[in-house]
C-alpha cells in the first residue's frame, strides 16, 4: 500500500480501450472491472476540493498538501468494499513463490530471504533442486543415461 498511494494520475495510461497502470516498466494492463473503477476514481478523486490539493497529481491525494493518502486509510477503504488487502497480498506472494525461486522473489519485493523461505515452505513447494544457469545446453562431455561410448 505504501507504494500504491504514491502513484500519480500520470501512472494511469489509457491506450484506446486498454487501461495500463505504471507500477514499473513496462506498464501493466488492468483487467476490465478494475480498469473501469480506476478510471472513475481518477476522474473523481477524494480531497481535491481542499485549499491544499486543487492541483494535486496524486492518484490518492491525502489531506495534507503534497502528501499522498495514508496506506492504512487506503487499505481500510479497500476492505470496506470487499477487497481483503492482507489476504490478497499474501496470496500473490505465495503464487510468485510457486513460480520463481525464493531469492528472486525476495530481491524483487525487497523481502528478507528468511521471510520468503518461510512463505515458500508454507506453500509446500521447495526450490531445493533449482540450479541457476542456462539449462538448454548440456555440459561438455555429458552423455545421457543408457548410452555409452564403449
Amino acid at each position: 500500500m505504501s507504494r500504491i498511494v504514491r502513484l500519480s494520475v500520470d501512472d494511469v495510461i489509457r491506450d484506446g480501450d486498454t487501461v495500463l497502470l505504471r507500477l514499473g516498466e513496462p506498464a501493466s494492463p488492468v483487467p476490465d472491472p478494475v480498469a473501469a473503477l480506476l478510471l472513475e476514481h481518477t476522474a473523481n478523486r477524494d480531497n481535491m476540493n481542499t485549499a491544499t490539493n486543487p492541483t494535486s497529481r496524486r492518484l490518492f491525494p491525502g489531506r495534507r498538501a503534497g502528501q499522498p493518502a495514508r496506506p492504512d486509510h487506503l487499505s481500510a477503504l479497500l476492505n470496506e468494499v470487499g477487497v481483503p488487502t492482507a489476504a490478497a497480498r499474501g496470496a500473490a506472494i505465495r503464487q510468485q513463490l510457486l513460480e520463481l525461486p525464493t531469492p528472486v522473489v525476495a530481491d524483487a519485493l525487497g523481502y528478507h530471504d528468511k521471510t520468503t523461505s518461510r512463505l515458500r515452505n508454507e506453500t509446500g513447494r521447495t526450490w531445493s533442486r533449482y540450479a541457476p544457469g542456462d539449462h538448454t545446453r548440456s555440459p561438455a562431455g555429458w552423455v545421457p543415461r543408457g548410452t555409452s561410448d564403449g
